[in-house]
């Protein structure tokens, strides 16, 4: 028999239920009832919490960027032991998050969910961006303002260059690569900061 769940934990049970469902199915790959099943719930003890399965998998997503976000900061360290080193931590991080936190990184980057739709989930993926445009910002701030590329440029770049690295070889979406994940990052942050002038040639 179904439990209807009048208890506090529901809501995180349908949340562990998805992530689960996630991983092995995809974001769009199973219903809201398929997560009650998975949490031994009843289908109408769901709709307490959740109006439909994108309101279920934005707060799977949530919940990955608040991670995702303490990472980052923590990564960064406000900016030790150097701009470079912190810019290129950040970076890290990102392959970091994705390889332990699989279910939550789909949520975040593969269901199709507006952030505008969901104020909560665009919060939190806005400060997240945050430190990376600050991470960024600092490591330009030498250069004379007519020099300086918008932080908010490059620092988006760079997050399409991670996430490149992370769909085509830690997620198996591309060529199998010689090199490790991390390696490929590091050159290619490197290659696009001496092409910008933030770094000098010898990096």
């Amino acid at each position: 028999m179904k439990r209807g769940y009048h208890h506090g934990n529901l809501r995180q049970a349908l949340v562990d239920a998805a992530l689960v469902l996630i991983a092995e199915k995809g974001p769009t790959g199973f219903t809201l009832s398929e997560a009650a099943k998975a949490a031994d719930v009843t289908p109408a003890a769901v709709y307490r919490h959740f109006a439909g399965r994108d309101d279920l998998i934005a707060e799977v997503a949530r919940q990955g960027f608040e991670i995702f976000g303490a990472l980052m900061e923590y990564a960064y360290d406000g900016g030790k032991p150097s701009a470079l080193k912190a810019f290129e931590a950040t970076g890290r991080a990102y392959l970091a998050f994705a390889r332990k936190y699989p279910g939550h990184y789909m949520a975040m980057f593969e269901s199709g969910l507006a952030p505008a739709n969901h104020p909560d989930l665009a919060q939190v993926s806005a400060r997240a961006r945050a430190v990376l445009e600050q991470a960024a910002a600092r490591l330009s701030e030498h250069l004379p303002q007519d020099r300086r590329p918008p932080a908010s440029m490059f620092s988006a770049h760079i997050w399409a260059m991670s996430h490149g690295v992370v769909e085509l070889f830690m997620r198996g979406n591309g060529a199998k690569s010689p090199f490790p994940p991390e390696d490929l990052l590091e050159a290619g942050i490197g290659i696009y900061l001496r092409g910008l002038g933030l770094i000098g040639a010898d990096r």
